[in-house]
């Protein structure tokens, strides 16, 4: 068996095998099972079961990462990503008042397109109409719109639903957990411990269990049914203008996330050739595969993710490595009650609710992606400042979709007032009247 594998996943020309392949698959996996938690406790906000949103957060990242591992063999995992389930959440769903079945066909429209592109070269032409800066906006105002909802969620901040916002109690059983465990995983983090936001979580979760704060569920369970959420697909939704600009901007992140995760941990482990990626298409079809099924079974977006470096950083070079993150995937789908008791919140009074265990995740990812804002160009005042309206517009609108209108809005005007509206790509253009329609009409 060992024969077969190395064979296949090739692991003598990469310079690898079993075991390192093992360690570095259970190493992303380590870094990346915080999805499992999170993502119940941020669709559960839009109405979805928590129970049935985990097992599909499970199933569509086994099988997306068994694709990128068996398919394209690259030693990257993939899950649905933080970004992209606000989106779904906060802004499609509780921001514009869209069903989170409707919500789910979106997501699927956008992973169909996503399969279509992987196998043209429309793929690059939409990555290179977009200015560089303008993408690594978007990233960064995600990143603080994603702290700021975990500093709401932690209770360190009063923000909505209240109308104010404000520093919390500090006083807070729950908000002095959360704080304790955010500068425990940041520490982590620093000593570049594997796993160190999963540590923080169950170290959160420890002293919540010691001070009562949430109830003790066990550990181990049968799955929970899939049942609430599967198939549960309202397709007759996508046949509105309002949603085509949802499909738009679910498309444009997962297309912008996958791209740059793919890139990036690509050159790390060393296999882009001449500054490409070979089997770029089957690497880019996984993620559109995970995303489509991830849509019928009842998640937002699967991507590429980035904590996969990890692996690399322990010797994963093959696509073995995906095959062990989708194994260790489909083996958690039996904490279910452990994942209650890390993902949902504790009442804090008034109609609030905190999430003390998640929350410092959220601010520790926000902090990461928020690092993307060093590729702005700055300098150029053409670009910088509608970057600069992406990455405040999203977390002070409460809205992604809001923060990019006006960053696609705002680009081409400012080109055209500077006379250099022909160094606009068409696709800018079209992209920036649609956003301009959408809120003119809409």
């Amino acid at each position: 068996m060992g024969v077969i594998l190395a064979r296949y996943f090739n692991f003598e020309s990469l310079g690898t095998n079993f075991r390192t392949e093992t360690t570095a698959g259970v190493t992303t996996y380590m870094t990346m099972v915080y999805i499992v938690f999170l993502q119940p406790a941020v669709l559960s906000q839009a109405g979805m079961d928590f129970g049935s949103v985990m097992m599909a957060t499970c199933l569509s990242a086994a099988l997306a990462s068994f694709v990128m591992g068996v398919y394209a063999n690259y030693p990257i995992g993939l899950a649905p990503g933080m970004g992209e389930n606000f989106f779904f959440a906060i802004t499609v769903v509780l921001g514009m008042g869209v069903s989170w079945q409707a919500a789910l066909a979106c997501v699927f429209a956008s992973g169909v397109i996503f399969i279509l592109l992987a196998f043209v070269k429309l793929r690059e032409i939409i990555i290179d109409a977009i200015p560089g800066s303008l993408k690594a906006a978007i990233a960064a105002g995600i990143g603080l719109f994603i702290a700021f909802i975990g500093l709401v969620h932690a209770g360190i901040v009063k923000g909505p639903p209240t109308e104010v916002v404000a520093l919390g109690d500090l006083h807070s059983p729950p908000v002095l957990i959360a704080g304790v465990a955010l500068l425990l995983t940041a520490a982590l983090m620093h000593y570049r411990i594997k796993g160190a936001i999963l540590i923080g979580m169950i170290a959160a979760l420890a002293a919540a269990l010691i001070f009562r704060i949430v109830p003790y569920e066990g550990i181990l369970s049968m799955p929970p049914s899939i049942e609430p959420t599967l198939f549960k697909l309202d397709l007759a939704a996508l046949f509105t203008s309002e949603m085509i600009v949802v499909i738009i901007v679910f498309l444009f992140m997962d297309l912008f996330d996958t791209t740059g995760t793919l890139l990036a941990v690509s050159q790390q482990a060393g296999l882009l050739r001449n500054g490409k990626l070979p089997r770029a298409s089957r690497a880019l079809l996984a993620d559109a595969v995970g995303t489509t099924f991830g849509a019928l079974v009842g998640t937002s977006t699967v991507t590429s993710f980035i904590e996969s470096a990890s692996g690399v950083q322990e010797g994963g070079r093959s696509g073995f490595t995906a095959v062990v993150v989708g194994l260790l995937f489909l083996m958690t789908i039996f904490f279910y009650p452990l994942a209650r008791m890390i993902g949902c919140g504790v009442e804090a009074g008034e109609g609030v609710m905190l999430y003390p265990i998640t929350a410092p995740a959220l601010i520790i990812v926000g902090s990461m992606m928020v690092r993307n804002i060093r590729h702005i160009k700055w300098e150029n005042v053409l670009e910088g400042i509608p970057a600069f309206l992406i990455m405040v517009g999203i977390p002070l609108t409460f809205s992604i979709q809001d923060g990019f209108a006006l960053g696609f809005i705002s680009y081409p005007v400012l080109m055209l007032l500077a006379g250099k509206g022909k160094e606009v790509s068409t696709l800018m253009y079209i992209l920036g009247l649609v956003f301009l329609a959408k809120h003119i009409f809409l």
